[in-house]
């Protein structure tokens, strides 16, 4: 790890250089990821980005079956596995966003409020969904945390954006 980070000081300026990388080959990226400034996500920029990440999965997932069509890639009812983890982010961001916004300094506990009830409605929909579903059960297992794992990943940054944010104040 060391030598991957040899000449950065930090890991903001290895995020710097690579999306310089990435921008000097197209000028939208330039804009984007160039800023120096770090701007807050509030909730509706939070939504609107949210919901270009929601559509661009669905497009993804959408067209992975016509890609494989001799596999099968996505158990019965991937899409209510799809909407519930849509949704349990969601509402996981909104209570992190109140958290914090109510008293920075207890936006951890806020942090761990949102991990603690999403996994525990995760939880309850594995259990009910697999007691009422038949099939295989590798396929959900792939399909659940494939898709809990890019979620997570999302709210992650989005929360680490505000939160690098508070830190430079």
């Amino acid at each position: 790890m060391n030598y991957f980070l040899n000449g950065f000081n930090d890991l903001n300026s290895l995020e710097i250089k690579l999306f310089s990388n990435i921008s000097s080959l197209n000028p939208i990226f330039a804009k984007v990821f160039n800023c120096k400034e770090i701007i807050p996500l509030t909730l509706t920029k939070f939504t609107s980005i949210y919901f270009i990440f929601v559509g661009i999965l669905i497009a993804i997932i959408a067209v992975l079956p016509n890609i494989f069509p001799e596999k099968q890639i996505l158990v019965k009812n991937f899409w209510v596995i799809f909407g519930f983890m849509a949704g349990i982010t969601y509402i996981a961001y909104m209570l992190v966003d109140i958290g914090i916004k109510r008293d920075p300094e207890v936006g951890v506990m806020a942090i761990m409020g949102s991990i603690a009830v999403k996994m525990i409605f995760c939880m309850a929909f594995v259990l009910d969904y697999s007691i009422k579903a038949k099939g295989n059960g590798l396929l959900f297992a792939l399909n659940f945390f494939s898709v809990y794992l890019l979620f997570t990943a999302f709210e992650i940054y989005c929360l680490l954006r505000n939160l690098r944010h508070q830190n430079l104040k």
